[in-house]
């Protein structure tokens, strides 16, 4: 809870205002509005959602909820995580962390020898944009084909009828990026 205060006047310092326009906006005391900056007192429920509508930021960013991606953007190769594997060999690992917030999925999928992705992805709605990175793997959208090769991209909303086959004679790389996440 202390952290709020500090994120509070951080957010407020930011945008230029001081402590009274602050503190008029929101409706309250300009000593209340310090003693929450300082930690010393905890703002209501509603007095929070006032002042994170007038810093321009929400209630979950004052809270902190967000910190897992703020302070630890990045993923490193020992911290990818297996997903998942499905009967034809296709294996999927995430790159992405996971946090309550994202708004994606990214992912490696490996592709074995003639392997597709059945039975690996079901997400009804959102986007799916593709990069293949080794390899050749055959797109089916609504009963078209598209083969794309290392360093071709494909984009598609999910709800598309979809299926990805490796098309190469060995190990298809992919970057798999999908919208809303699923995992």
């Amino acid at each position: 809870m202390k952290r709020i205060g500090e994120r509070i006047r951080k957010k407020r310092e930011l945008l230029n205002l001081n402590l009274n326009e602050l503190a008029d906006k929101v409706g309250v005391s300009p000593s209340a509005l310090s003693q929450i900056e300082k930690s010393k007192s905890f703002p209501s429920i509603l007095t929070l959602k006032s002042i994170a509508e007038n810093l321009h930021t929400t209630v979950g960013e004052l809270i902190g909820e967000n910190e897992s991606l703020v302070n630890n953007p990045v993923v490193t190769k020992k911290d990818i995580k297996y997903v998942d594997q499905n009967k034809s060999g296709t294996i999927v690992y995430l790159l992405s962390q996971h946090d309550i917030n994202k708004q994606m999925d990214t992912y490696l999928i490996r592709f074995a020898k003639a392997a597709g992705i059945d039975g690996l992805f079901s997400n009804p709605v959102g986007q799916i944009f593709c990069h293949v990175l080794s390899g050749e793997v055959r797109f089916d959208l609504n009963e078209k084909s598209f083969v794309l090769k290392q360093g071709d991209n494909i984009y598609f909303n999910s709800k598309t009828q979809h299926d990805a086959i490796n098309n190469y004679d060995g190990i298809s790389e992919l970057l798999w990026i999908q919208s809303p996440p699923s995992f």
